[in-house]
């Protein structure tokens, strides 16, 4: 198996399942060390069932939690689980895993380790720090990141940034929908993640594509998250004002889900589903416009037919007209 890591997040493919690893930052290196040192979860320890709409979770828990703690980390799993359900109005898969052991390394960051793994039943794998409360895990971005992964069938042939996009756009409108980001605070964070995109400027002048291919070993990383963000939230935006409000982003990859969630799809062949399935001609041309980017794409002009200005790094929400409208719109969480 071949490891990425970076920050965020970043995929590594092994020869019959993809895995994504997330980390907060680039000297987690060090961390990880101490971190994939402890025992993996075993089959004898904790286990238990979700179900939701007729899909299960199974949830496995390393005995390195004491009891009151493993509770914590129930009432986790139970929240972010819920989050995911915010896209779809169920879970993507109907079968799924999820495995969490406590991360040796010392460290501020409550889950300083995660990987998802792609395969006939999807296993998302968490390290969190022993001693966190569930609030704790509850406020780090990395569950709802590793969870958006789950959202789209792709099984990690290339382009990456696609893949690290969705996640990266996904984690902050999750984080909105079941309230533990403001909208503010939302936007801001969306904003900040485009402009570390635009300040990575080591690859400027060659594709997207090749960047995201070279990340592992030459760096960029922040361009191609970003850069892949930027393309969902773009999608999002010509999705909902071409249909006057009746398709969204969700409502388009739901689509995709309903008909190859159990399928291994290369992206190419997942921008021309989504086109087809919603009869539009977005997924694929802005895909190859991404793709051949010499750089972060301007998002400023984005943000602000959303009804959003910038001001000294912080952003400022207008509350009325159509871009606020619009705006207040991807944020709104489903009644379920």
């Amino acid at each position: 198996m071949l490891y990425r890591i970076i920050s965020p997040e970043r995929p590594a493919v092994g020869a019959a399942r993809m895995v994504t690893v997330s980390t907060r930052r680039v000297i987690a290196l060090l961390a990880l060390v101490l971190v994939t040192a402890t025992p993996a979860v075993q089959a004898d320890d904790y286990q238990q069932l979700l179900v939701e709409d007729n899909r299960t979770l199974t949830l496995r828990i390393s005995d390195q939690f004491a009891p009151r703690q493993r509770a914590e980390v129930v009432a986790w799993i139970e929240f972010i689980a819920a989050a995911l359900r915010q896209v779809y109005g169920y879970w993507p898969r109907e079968q799924w895993t999820i495995t969490v052991a406590a991360a040796s390394a010392a460290g501020s960051d409550p889950i300083p380790w995660a990987q998802v793994n792609r395969d006939a039943v999807d296993v998302v794998e968490f390290y969190a720090a022993p001693n966190a409360s569930a609030s704790d895990l509850e406020q780090a971005w990395t569950g709802y990141h590793e969870l958006a992964h789950l959202l789209i069938p792709y099984r990690g042939w290339g382009d990456a940034w696609f893949s690290e996009g969705l996640a990266s756009y996904y984690q902050n409108i999750l984080q909105a929908r079941v309230g533990m980001l403001t909208e503010q605070e939302t936007w801001q964070h969306l904003y900040d993640g485009f402009s570390r995109g635009r300040d990575d400027t080591a690859f400027n002048g060659q594709p997207l594509s090749d960047v995201s291919d070279a990340m592992r070993n030459h760096g960029g990383f922040m361009r191609v998250y970003w850069s892949g963000a930027w393309y969902f939230l773009a999608l999002d935006i010509r999705l909902r004002r071409q249909s006057a409000g009746k398709l969204t982003l969700d409502s388009a990859l739901q689509t995709l889900n309903q008909c190859c969630a159990d399928q291994s799809m290369s992206v190419p062949e997942m921008v021309h589903k989504l086109d087809a399935m919603n009869s539009v001609l977005l997924f694929h041309p802005l895909y190859e416009k991404v793709k051949e980017s010499t750089q972060m794409p301007a998002f400023e002009t984005v943000l602000a037919s959303l009804g959003i200005t910038i001001s000294e790094g912080t952003v400022h929400l207008q509350q009325q007209g159509p871009g606020a409208s619009l705006r207040q719109q991807i944020l709104q969480p489903l009644p379920l």
